[in-house]
């Protein structure tokens, strides 16, 4: 048993050395392994561990000093030690299970020696061995343990060391220094592991704009805070260089971004001018501001600062990095970049800009609207001196030529930025109408995007003076204000040239993609390809009569009538009659699959005059449609834009339009052989071209009112619309459209291969790919018309003419007709 307690006070006086002296209180007595107290005398212990049941009280609370505390002198103050300090302080170590664990064997092997002992004795003593044993077992602990205690501490007084408060505090200040360096670095380490990709300086935009560029990267429109005119760095004169480095960062080429010196010799400038007169920032660090981050004012924002300006550095030259920062710096008045500023308020290029207006550029990055020469010229002077003399200072102009350029005047020649004007209007309108379909809202929202195009410059160009010619020439003899044209590559669906009116100032109004108007015959061109689809033969026939299908009467042009007609015979001439009874053949639901299958998006009406283009479609969906044909049934959707870049240049969107079989080939290349018969011997004899073969349909919807022509060769299809916006009926022809189509196509064209149509394939015993449902009216009536005044008459080949009886009209007063009531003589 003895040996057991013995082992119990050993691991307790490693447990108290390791802790003790962790505490404002004293340690109890059995946990006490420092000796910092100890009874007088063992007689003392004993009797105080008898009377007071080991629950004891701190007497004298005072801490000892160290130099009170001499190893040789064994007289220490007694402290009542209290067990529940030393539980608080093992819990405070997590180390009270395990004390807890010894204590519970303890009394498990106490309990089991003392029934086997009181076993043995008789039971009368049972109860006063009991108590005797429990005293001489706690008075040898206590013995024991205090003895320990002193015995280490005259062996090793530096501990006692421990217990000042002052290492404690000292302790605790390094743990909290040391704690708050490593949250620092670790903060550190995740603002640079947070870092963007430098390299998408190049493609950088601002949020909130919208640049469009053609397939040759011309760009047609710049929205928003946008770089209208970015220079290469040899483009930029050396001495404006130089102006932006001595007053924004003088010693670019010697730090890595973080200029320390700079920042403080910023600092006392400013106070000794009272006034800014030099930024903090390296010109590394704007760049940063600009492209990656805002304009917060707080730490983790300068911290970014300062890691991203290090990392560009590294990544950059000296070179690159002057370059992006002159094309990007704002400098007021919607000029992003010196080229654009130059314009701006000089209406030069930088090339041409004198000392003076250089360093005038050059003062304006810190206070673009205070020091714009157009709001404050006072100010913008000051500040052009001050950049003067700073250059000065750094030994890049002399002397002479900074007097000189501080005594010219502030001269102005205000201008608009650049590319304001936007180029191909129309065009450009199609894509931003476009783009919400391909780019997520919060893109948009975002901005910063660059859209690339399919135009053809080129293209763009012949199509707009052929819109022009249209209606300056055309328009005035033959009664319409406005022209369209659209031109599309079949194999791909890109759209070449869009021109959606003569004049985008005057109206925005864009007749290629907005414009819904009746396609008359052009529209044909889909019912008879859904015929062939549906296995019939281009030479079926059908006669060409009068008739009327409930209620309704289909017209020729001239109301004459043909007789029998082949339908390849009739689509060259253009019969509405055998149209009307082809589509009856087909049936409704084919006819209208199939021209939305070819990209037709309007809405198609299920009814008779649907195959003379009653329903309303616009120029670009009619243009595809006739493309279909031309990419032999394989649809492809008419689309202009071709890739998305966000502002750190990524790529948000692809172009990856597949072909879709829509209409077998053979079918396809029978439609095409008849359309080419339009071209050769019909109506669309204005369209053809000298060196090669064209396929097309000519189209009148009624009243005149529009005037089409969509053609195609195998490569490239183009529609022509023209017309009146308030539908107000032309004088014209549809063949004014053919011609019209034939002047594009003849210069656009020029130099292209010549690639033929597929040969006529073999008709007999032909099936189609399309299953006809034939329409089945409730009421046919042949031979008759409807004749002006509604009634149904039998029709007369050869009506006599009307003759109109003369009336002579009876006098009216005109309106505005009032009698002179005072004559006055006439001035002399």
């Amino acid at each position: 048993m003895a040996e057991f307690f013995s082992n119990i006070k050993d691991k307790l006086s490693k447990v108290t050395n390791a802790i003790g002296g962790n505490s404002d209180r004293e340690l109890p007595h059995a946990a006490n392994g420092t000796g910092l107290t100890s009874p007088e005398s063992e007689a003392q212990l004993s009797t105080q561990t008898t009377t007071e049941s080991s629950e004891y009280v701190v007497e004298d609370s005072q801490p000892l000093k160290e130099s009170k505390l001499d190893s040789s002198n064994n007289q220490y103050p007694i402290v009542r030690r209290d067990w529940e300090g030393l539980r608080r302080l093992i819990a405070w170590w997590e180390i009270e299970a395990q004390v807890t664990n010894l204590q519970t064997k303890g009394k498990q092997l106490f309990s089991l020696s003392l029934r086997r002992w009181e076993a043995k004795l008789p039971k009368k003593r049972r109860g006063e061995s009991q108590e005797n044993t429990e005293l001489q077992e706690n008075t040898e602990l206590q013995e024991n343990t205090e003895l320990q205690e002193n015995t280490e501490l005259q062996k090793n007084p530096q501990k006692l060391k421990f217990r000042h408060p002052r290492f404690w505090i000292g302790i605790g200040v390094a743990s909290i220094g040391g704690g708050a360096l490593i949250y620092c670095l670790w903060i550190l380490h995740t603002l640079d592991k947070s870092l963007p990709d430098v390299n998408d300086l190049s493609a950088f935009n601002r949020d909130g704009t919208l640049t469009i560029k053609a397939a040759d990267s011309t760009i047609l429109l710049q929205s928003g805070p946008a770089t209208r005119d970015k220079l290469k760095l040899k483009e930029i004169p050396e001495q404006l260089i130089q102006a932006f480095i001595a007053i924004e960062d003088r010693r670019f080429y010697e730090h890595r971004g973080v200029d320390y010196q700079g920042i403080v010799r910023s600092v006392v400038s400013n106070l000794v001018a009272r006034d800014l007169v030099q930024g903090g920032s390296t010109i590394t660090q704007q760049l940063a501001r600009v492209v990656f981050l805002n304009q917060e004012r707080s730490i983790r924002r300068k911290l970014r600062e300062a890691l991203l300006a290090r990392k560009i550095e590294r990544e950059l030259s000296k070179e690159q990095i002057l370059e992006r920062y002159l094309n990007l710096v704002y400098l007021g008045s919607d000029a992003y970049g010196v080229g654009d500023a130059a314009w701006v308020f000089f209406s030069k290029k930088v090339d041409q800009l004198t000392l003076a207006e250089m360093a005038t550029l050059a003062g304006l990055p810190p206070a673009p609207s205070e020091y714009s020469p157009l709001v404050n010229p006072n100010f913008a002077k000051k500040r052009r001196n001050l950049v003067l003399q700073q250059m000065q200072e750094a030994k890049v102009i002399t002397e002479v030529q900074a007097k000189e350029a501080m005594a010219e005047p502030i001269a102005i020649k205000q201008s608009s930025p650049k590319r304001f004007q936007v180029v191909a209007p129309y065009f450009a309108s199609f894509i931003r109408k476009e783009l919400p379909r391909y780019v997520s809202k919060d893109a948009l929202e975002a901005g910063g995007l660059t859209v690339e195009t399919t135009v053809d410059m080129q293209w763009q160009k012949i199509a707009e003076q052929v819109v022009k010619d249209a209606i300056e020439v055309d328009g005035r003899r033959q009664g319409f204000e406005q022209a369209a044209l659209v031109s599309m590559d079949t194999k791909t669906g890109e759209v070449k040239a869009l021109v959606g009116g003569g004049n985008f100032k005057e109206s925005e109004f864009n007749r290629a993609t907005q414009a819904l108007r009746q396609p008359g015959s052009t529209f044909k061109g889909l019912v008879y390809a859904a015929a062939m689809g549906a296995g019939f033969s281009p030479y079926d026939s059908y006669e060409d009569a009068p008739i009327i299908i409930d209620g309704y009467q289909p017209n020729n042009y001239g109301k004459k009538f043909s007789g029998w007609r082949s339908i390849s015979d009739a689509l060259t001439s253009s019969v509405n009659v055998v149209a009307v009874k082809v589509l009856m053949d087909v049936g409704f639901e084919p006819a209208m699959k199939l021209a939305h299958d070819m990209g037709i998006k309007s809405k198609l009406s299920p009814i008779y005059s649907l195959a003379l283009g009653s329903s309303e479609v616009n120029l670009l969906e009619l243009t595809n449609a006739y493309g279909t044909l031309a990419a032999q049934g394989n649809f492809i959707e008419a689309h202009g834009i071709s890739r998305v870049v966000n502002q750190r240049g990524d790529v948000i969107y692809q172009a990856d339009f597949k072909p879709k079989q829509v209409l077998d080939r053979d079918s396809a290349a029978i439609t095409t052989w008849m359309l080419e018969g339009v071209v050769q011997g019909g109506t669309g004899g204005p369209a053809a071209l000298s060196d090669r073969s064209v396929a097309g349909k000519t189209g009148t919807s009624e009243k005149v009112r529009d005037l089409w022509f969509i053609g195609y060769i195998p490569q490239v299809v183009t529609g022509v619309w023209l017309g009146n916006d308030d539908n107000y009926p032309t004088a014209g022809s549809s063949g004014t459209a053919a011609y019209n189509w034939r002047d594009f196509m003849s210069q656009a064209v020029k130099g292209m291969p010549v690639e033929e149509f597929p040969k006529l394939p073999k008709l007999e015993g032909r099936k189609g790919s399309i299953k006809a449902k034939p329409v089945q009216p409730n009421e046919i009536i042949r031979g008759m018309i409807v004749n002006d005044d509604g009634a149904i008459v039998p029709y007369n080949p050869n009506p006599e003419p009307k003759r109109r009886e003369w009336q002579d009209p009876g006098y009216q007063e005109p309106t505005n007709y009032q009698e002179q009531t005072h004559y006055q003589e006439p001035p002399q």
